[in-house]
């Protein structure tokens, strides 16, 4: 070597340092090679030791055991962050807000609500996250990987903690109970929303019309009604929805399908709320009540239907001739009578009704004529009767002479 000419050295910031075989090794980490390589997945690390540690998620084994519960880890790290879920100890601290974390990591990425930096970005639409794991989950969108798949149902999630939450409706486990009440909930989540019912608390307040909500979600939906905003679109027709339930259920509107039925009288609904309002038929429930009279009502829209008898008030305007309807439905069939339409047809004689009812009246002079018709036939013996249609579906006309039906041209 020349005499003027220097050693390797190394930027020590970038060093980092393991031990094996009892000896502090340098590993230069400013070099970026992972000499370390998993013989099963082909992940590569730079530490020995992460080799190790990573090895454990294809052999299962996790040799770091909670005292207080059956838990077990792959680290040590992570078992003394479990701990702190019995200890309830939260040793990070917000400077800002004052919450606290069992983790460093979870501080550092909460901060980034104070600041507002998201530092993740989807290439595919440029969505912002605030955190990678966020940004994983946000791509299956796009992909539509559903990776946690139930092996009871073969149902497929995109998110770990869904699995596990799914998992409940087979075991029938419900770990969170309520103290005001005998409900019982599969999330924590599910009974925090579900304690505001006792408290009244709203914390999540529209900022375009004040109305309040008790979650964030309803909010979120509720805001579409101002933005305009409809992301769910059905693939058979076009419709537009501001909620996802809302689609599942319009498409059933498509496929017929109908998975709640009456125990007691076998009628079928869509909708589990149409079936539990259904069902106050059976037990005369009337849990609506108006303040104003005596009403009650099985459901809270006709209950808002009945008031608007007291206050006057017809919020349905018809644009052609400026007529008032507190009812959509009757604003609905008002519009017949400007467009002409006649939906309602009778099966018997090709018939067409503007309104449903009229249809129901006009099918009651078909069965009242048959059975004057068989009251004719029954007491003369004369089973002779003969009623044909013409091409244009118009009844040839039998004449009754007496107290026998003949057919035209036949005589006694």
């Amino acid at each position: 070597m020349d005499a003027k000419e220097k050693p390797n050295t190394y930027d020590i910031v970038d060093a980092a340092f393991t031990q094996e075989n009892g000896v502090m090794i340098l590993v230069k980490g400013h070099t970026g090679k992972k000499p370390h390589t998993c013989e099963i997945c082909d992940a590569t690390f730079t530490l020995k030791h992460d080799l190790k540690i990573h090895t454990r998620i294809h052999t299962g084994e996790k040799p770091f055991k909670c005292e207080t519960c059956d838990a077990a880890f792959t680290t040590k790290s992570n078992l003394q962050v479990h701990t702190r879920i019995h200890t309830e100890e939260n040793p990070y601290k917000c400077e800002i807000c004052g919450k606290g974390f069992k983790q460093k990591q979870n501080i550092k990425t909460h901060m980034r609500k104070h600041t507002g930096e998201k530092p993740y970005k989807c290439e595919i639409c440029r969505a912002d996250f605030a955190q990678k794991l966020s940004l994983i989950n946000h791509l299956r969108l796009h992909t539509g990987e559903k990776p946690y798949k139930c092996e009871i149902c073969e149902t497929g999630f995109k998110l770990k903690h869904q699995l596990k939450i799914h998992m409940k409706i087979h075991t029938g486990e419900k770990s969170y109970k309520c103290e005001t009440c005998d409900a019982a909930f599969t999330q924590r989540s599910h009974l925090q929303v579900h304690m505001r019912i006792h408290t009244g608390e709203k914390q999540y307040k529209c900022e375009a019309c004040g109305k309040d909500f008790n979650q964030k979600q309803a909010l979120d939906s509720h805001m579409r009604i101002h933005t305009g905003e409809k992301p769910y679109n059905c693939e058979i027709c076009g419709a537009d929805f501001t909620q996802r339930f809302t689609l599942k259920v319009h498409v059933r509107s498509h496929t017929g399908e109908k998975p709640y039925m009456c125990v007691i009288c076998g009628a079928d609904f869509s909708q589990k709320n149409s079936l539990n309002i259904h069902m106050r038929i059976h037990t005369g429930d009337k849990p609506y009540k108006c303040e104003t009279c005596d009403a009650a009502f099985t459901s809270s829209s006709n209950l808002q239907v009945h008031k608007r008898i007291h206050t006057g008030v017809k919020q349905f305007n018809c644009g052609i001739c400026g007529k008032d309807f507190n009812q959509k439905r009757d604003l609905k069939v008002h519009m017949r009578s400007h467009t002409g339409e006649k939906p309602f047809k009778c099966d018997i004689c090709g018939a067409n009704f503007t309104h449903k009812h009229s249809l129901r009246i006009h099918e009651r002079l078909h069965i009242r004529e048959k059975a004057v018709i068989d009251d004719v036939l029954h007491a003369t013996g004369k089973y002779t009767y003969i009623l044909a249609w013409n091409n244009t579906q118009e009844r040839n006309h039998a004449s009754v002479r007496g107290d026998v039906l003949l057919s035209p041209g036949e005589d006694t």
